[in-house]
């Protein structure tokens, strides 16, 4: 297989920490892994403190993280992943058994580049550790609209939106609000009539002045700061398309 053109780097494969308490799952998850050209096993963890143990140590570009883990759960371990020194540009992609987890969202928070189902097909899995490790957040909109709607429907927003958001443009504004609505930058661009790259460095531009380390904060804060409003049906409620663009 040839190697995939996101891995950190084009001669070396993606390093993959795999932390589950289930023996069964590591095992099954690197045998998959250790069959791709481009993507290697570097390390395993039982539980959330010896993940973030290993971390320090091995320093991967991505770990594939169980929630439901003992002495330290996956959420926990992925803060502190997240603000560790020296491991800023570790990913760590969630695994969670089925789409209303409801801890996903406080994954996300805590600092995780994305999540996927436990149940999710060996196609499915490769193609989000390529992406992960490629510095892209792996949020499904079939998932995080509802999932994210509906647990921050639940919650009190955080009252902070206008400190927050001061500092980005209007135009960097919009295009908050559609990442939050999981739109990729092609729709995003499609949708304000920029080019992807054009809308990438939008994206870029609000990740640094809002100081989020990557695109699944930025889903966070746009529903906390009400830029996007979980509707009733838990999806994402977009912003009016009558409204002028600039």
């Amino acid at each position: 297989m040839n190697a995939a053109a996101g891995s950190p780097s084009a001669n070396a494969p993606i390093k993959v920490l795999l932390a589950d308490d289930e023996g069964l799952v590591r095992s099954g998850f690197k045998v998959l892994l250790d069959l791709e050209d481009d993507i290697t096993v570097v390390g395993e963890a039982t539980n959330g403190a010896e993940a973030v143990e290993r971390a320090r140590a091995i320093r991967p570009d991505v770990v594939l993280m169980d929630i439901r883990m003992p002495k330290l759960d996956g959420i926990q371990a992925t803060a502190q992943i997240a603000e560790t020194y020296g491991l800023e540009q570790v990913r760590v992609l969630i695994l969670t058994t089925y789409d209303t987890d409801e801890h996903v969202f406080d994954a996300l928070q805590a600092g995780a580049s994305g999540f996927l189902l436990k149940d999710a097909g060996p196609a499915e899995l490769l193609h989000a550790i390529r992406v992960v490790a490629a510095g892209d957040a792996l949020l499904a909109p079939r998932i995080t609209r509802r999932l994210i709607g509906q647990f921050t429907a639940q919650r009190r927003a955080v009252q902070v939106a206008e400190d927050l958001l001061a500092v980005l443009t209007e135009r960097e504004r919009e295009v908050l609000a559609l990442v939050g609505q999981g739109l990729s930058n092609s729709e995003i661009g499609a949708e304000l009539f920029l080019s992807p790259a054009t809308a990438r460095t939008h994206v870029s531009h609000a990740m640094a002045k809002l100081g989020a380390r990557d695109r699944a904060q930025l889903v966070v804060i746009a529903y906390q700061t009400g830029l996007v409003s979980p509707a009733v049906s838990g999806t994402a409620t977009p912003r009016p398309r009558g409204e002028r663009r600039r």
